[in-house]
């Protein structure tokens, strides 16, 4: 159409995911969505809802990306839960180092928001987290570990996994968070029986 400006549905996604990661949620404001997408308000609002349903829309995004990446780390292991706990964790390092990428996690930093979102985000931030959870157990299952052990460690995983975010953003250094995983990854070692 002659004279309407045209936009790429998912470069305006990701330049929206990217300034609600870097910002947080209730640090963005519409003017920054509006710098970051290069759309005007009425054309967020239009094309890709209010505020929170873009967010829930960016959240969904950013949980299927790195949620693929998990699922394929972890599948690559699935006897082994040693191993997959150490690609599990492969892919937050990855996805820590890369500077094209805020640091952090976006699903942690939403996690910490929840008492200032609104009911229906903040359940969407919490069923986000969950499902790093499960994927997790699932993995830990398909291993050797009893249903019990599975269990304590996916919550103990997903808690270091969040905790590595966090301490990227306050600054740890690579070689830091790679001693967390690998104390992480040497207690669920000697919990299968001392298999690196």
């Amino acid at each position: 159409m002659a004279g309407k400006k045209q936009f790429d549905m998912d470069t305006a996604l990701d330049a929206a995911m990217v300034q609600f990661w870097r910002d947080g949620y209730a640090d963005t404001s519409l003017d920054d969505l509006s710098r970051a997408t290069g759309l005007n308000r009425s054309s967020i609002y239009s094309s890709l809802g209010d505020k929170d349903r873009l967010f829930l829309r960016c959240l969904d995004r950013y949980a299927a990306r790195y949620g693929e990446m998990y699922d394929a780390a972890l599948s690559g292991a699935a006897s082994d839960p040693v191993a997959a706990l150490r690609a599990f964790f492969d892919v937050t390092l990855q996805r820590i180092a890369d500077p094209e990428l805020p640091d952090g996690c976006l699903i942690a930093q939403s996690a910490m928001a929840v008492p200032v979102l609104s009911p229906s985000v903040a359940a969407h931030a919490e069923k986000a987290l969950g499902f790093q959870l499960q994927r997790l157990r699932a993995a830990l299952k398909a291993g050797r570990l009893t249903d019990r052990d599975a269990e304590t460690f996916a919550v103990h995983a997903a808690a270091v996994n969040q905790s590595l975010a966090v301490m990227s953003r306050a600054g740890a250094s690579p070689a830091q968070l790679l001693a967390i995983v690998g104390v992480t990854v040497d207690a669920l070692s000697q919990a299968c029986g001392g298999q690196a």
